[in-house]
């Protein structure tokens, strides 16, 4: 299967802007801004109120209140009621924020999601904005190893960090005591039925000097890559932007391949 056949395979050309491209531009404007992905980054620490946060980054509370609106608007952080720091008329009540849990992964799935579409725009520069983006916030949530992001199912949107060079990809085996414990491992719930148990590998996702590797490992249900099926125990070489599927239908599973600095 060459790169060629594999693009052609992946690619969704859109010919006319639908309406969601402006939601996209709307989407990067706000992770766009440098103070506001400082922001996301103190929040994943610890909660803060507005005037701790606007401190921090060094502006006004006017302007730090309008990027926290914009942030709650995609949903991406929360606040609640806390206690202030303490005066001489006493401790008060003010709003904190926070980080909703796993809404960074969230972002590299939507961005990665994004980039893996071919889209013919009028406006070159959205494929800019959005390379740019997803370079800044995938540093820092997945730094230099490679993801896989889980999509469809009960776990859709399950990022997995691969930090070994080579990794087995199946589903739980309960049969098998300790088998959820090497690290590394992409294992999926028992729902995806139609995915090998991981103690037989349905297929490993290895890397080989510079490149990553996908191979089935003789799975009965097929591994394919960009719909194209792999031959069983013959490795391909993957690429960001990829998409794994381990069988077909409801009861496999698809992977979302993002390989940091291969935009």
């Amino acid at each position: 299967m060459t790169r060629e056949s594999q693009d052609a395979a992946r690619t969704v050309v859109l010919d006319e802007v639908p309406d969601y491209y402006m939601e996209l531009s709307e989407y990067l404007e706000v992770l766009s801004n440098s103070q506001r992905l400082k922001i996301l980054k103190m929040l994943e620490k610890k909660p803060r109120d507005v005037r701790m946060i606007a401190s921090e980054i060094a502006t006004s509370y006017e302007n730090t209140k309008k990027h926290l609106d914009k942030l709650m608007g995609m949903g991406l952080i929360r606040k609640e009621v806390g206690l202030g720091q303490q005066t001489s008329k006493g401790v008060h009540p003010v709003w904190k924020y926070s980080l909703v849990p796993g809404a960074m992964e969230a972002v590299v799935r939507n961005l990665g999601i994004f980039s893996n579409m071919r889209i013919q725009m009028a406006d070159s520069d959205l494929k800019k904005r959005l390379d740019e983006v997803r370079n800044a916030i995938e540093g820092d949530v997945i730094g230099h190893h490679p993801m896989l992001i889980l999509l469809g199912g009960p776990d859709d949107g399950k990022c997995f960090c691969i930090p070994e060079n080579a990794v087995r990809i199946g589903r739980v085996d309960t049969r098998e005591e300790g088998i959820g414990d090497q690290e590394g491992d992409v294992i999926l719930a028992r729902e995806y039925t139609s995915v090998s148990r991981v103690s037989r590998p349905h297929a490993m996702f290895r890397k080989e000097g510079t490149k990553w590797l996908l191979e089935d490992r003789g799975s009965t249900g097929g591994t394919f890559l960009n719909s194209t099926p792999l031959q069983k125990r013959v490795p391909v070489e993957v690429s960001d932007g990829d998409l794994i599927e381990l069988a077909k239908g409801t009861a496999g599973a698809r992977l979302l391949v993002i390989l940091p600095g291969k935009k």
